[in-house]
């Protein structure tokens, strides 16, 4: 069973699991042995999880008043595990082309503005570790995205020499993203990563450099806001 293989128990175990969650409501099967299926009920769980977390109160507004300011997509990215975690996002488009991927929970580093944000803080070495893990040559991304680490890294060396990352269709054809790194105020290192990301036609470079001063205000004010919140917990070193 891939579950019982994933999270490395025993059968028997991921069974009793499993039908624990059912009889709670988490997960549901179309017919006995059917694929499993989460269920609303885990969403909410989600949700709530987030609102005792702070970012709905503390977070969310800041990230609804960029997306408005912008008009395009905003997203917020934190640091866990060493993995880079979505856990929000503001749609500031209302009409005309609207961009809102449909995006996994980790980030994928090598292709996105708020991976090579993140990648920009950090030394060479932790930079190729955290990327081998992930890999560069995936396919399904943008005509743009490295597919080396050798040209991982000129975007890692240009953000970092920037203090922002720039992507044009790389994460997906079409599209590009700004994004810059949330630092702690008390240890300085970084904390998570915001982007604002929409249609190459309306994010251009130009559009970009507009939006910049507003996405390190709003970066700022969720590393104020977010201080002592649990989805913020500093990597340890």
């Amino acid at each position: 069973m891939t579950i019982a293989d994933t999270l490395a128990i025993p059968r028997s175990a991921t069974h009793r699991l499993l039908a624990d969650l059912k009889d709670e409501g988490y997960i549901r099967q179309e017919f006995d042995g059917g694929a499993y299926r989460l269920t609303a009920k885990i969403v909410a769980l989600g949700f709530s999880h987030l609102a005792s977390a702070g970012v709905t109160t503390r977070i969310q507004p800041l990230l609804d008043r960029l997306a408005d300011r912008t008009g395009e997509l905003v997203t917020l990215a934190v640091i866990h595990e060493e993995k880079l975690i979505r856990v929000a996002k503001a749609q500031g488009a209302r009409r005309g082309l609207l961009y809102n991927p449909d995006e996994g929970a980790e980030v994928y580093l090598a292709a996105t503005s708020n991976g090579h944000a993140w990648l920009s803080c950090l030394e060479e070495d932790e930079v190729l570790q955290l990327v081998a893990r992930q890999g560069v040559k995936r396919d399904g991304y943008g005509p743009n995205a490295p597919r080396t680490m050798r040209a991982l890294l000129s975007f890692v060396e240009t953000a970092r020499e920037l203090g922002y990352a720039k992507i044009f269709e790389t994460y997906e054809p079409g599209t590009s993203a700004i994004a810059v790194a949330a630092f702690s105020e008390r240890s300085k290192r970084p904390i998570g990563t915001i982007s604002v990301a929409g249609p190459v036609i309306r994010m251009t470079s130009a559009a970009m450099d507009y939006i910049l001063p507003a996405l390190r205000e709003t970066a700022a004010a969720i590393a104020e806001a977010g201080a002592g919140l649990p989805i913020f917990a500093e990597p340890v070193h």
